[in-house]
């Protein structure tokens, strides 16, 4: 497995693979792998990628002031023996001055998709997160590239962007991978104390709840605003704060007022401090 540090040298290997036939994905990451990051990778394995790159960057563009960007974990040697094992054939962990050198003043924003949820939460979160992976789109040279579900957002702001700038990359979007418990796995979760842990769980346990109820109806769903209400009483009974909770259209996030085949049912609250999403489709 390759580790490659700086942009130019990483760019200039994937471009020879490609010209020589090979089939590249890209698996995006900001490290402190877990088996939800490396299902990424099975998923690029099962594509039959000849050549599977794995970016591990915390981004500094996406996070926002009084964010976690200090703090966020980093574990760059278990991260490489987790890439190894997994089957990725180079990893690519660049320091942020080697991405945004000095006098860098060029973004990339994504203006509809991006505009609610997660973005009008975390303002320049999507700038941030649009930058960067086109900058890895360009370096990785990637036929595909795999981005995981329970960033339900994010991925649809992806492929937003790769459609509308021509980038000629598939966007393959994966599961989410849960803990045992019905946790979604997240690097965030290592903040959590056992009583956090424990009331995070209302997140997965009102999605599947909502879920079940809105299968059962068919095609005619259920109504939005008294399941909403529903959610809103399950998180602040198990003591998470919620920042919000709104069922939009699967592909356009558009709001909608009922629950059914095409819906997405989209979270975001806080246990203690951390702040932790989940998401369910209808």
């Amino acid at each position: 497995m390759r580790i490659f540090t700086d942009p130019a040298k990483l760019s200039r290997w994937t471009e020879a693979r490609r010209a020589a036939g090979a089939k590249i994905a890209l698996v995006p990451t900001m490290g402190c792998l877990h088996a939800g990051h490396l299902s990424l990778v099975a998923e690029a394995k099962r594509r039959k990628a000849a050549e599977i790159v794995v970016s591990i960057f915390v981004n500094p563009v996406q996070f926002g002031p009084g964010e976690d960007y200090e703090r966020y974990p980093r574990t760059a040697k278990a991260d490489i023996a987790a890439c190894r094992k997994a089957g990725a054939t180079a990893v690519f962990m660049p320091a942020p001055a080697a991405m945004y050198p000095a006098g860098h003043s060029t973004y990339v924003n994504e203006e509809k998709l991006s505009a609610g949820l997660c973005g009008a939460r975390r303002p320049g979160h999507f700038r941030g997160v649009c930058t960067v992976v086109a900058k890895l789109f360009h370096l990785a040279h990637p036929h595909f590239a795999v981005f995981g579900r329970k960033d339900f957002q994010q991925a649809a702001v992806i492929k937003r962007m790769a459609r509308d700038l021509d980038f000629g990359v598939e966007i393959v979007v994966a599961p989410i991978v849960r803990e045992k418990s019905g946790l979604a796995m997240s690097s965030r979760n290592t903040y959590l104390s056992p009583a956090e842990r424990e009331s995070a769980l209302a997140l997965s346990r009102a999605l599947e709840e909502t879920r079940a109820a809105a299968r059962a109806a068919g095609a005619a769903g259920i109504p939005w605003a008294p399941r909403r209400r529903r959610i809103a009483a399950a998180l602040e009974r198990a003591g998470m704060k919620t920042d919000y909770i709104e069922a939009v259209d699967a592909e356009t996030l558009e709001p909608v007022r009922t629950l059914k085949p095409g819906a997405a049912v989209l979270l975001a609250a806080f246990a203690g401090g951390t702040r932790l999403i989940d998401n369910t489709e209808i």
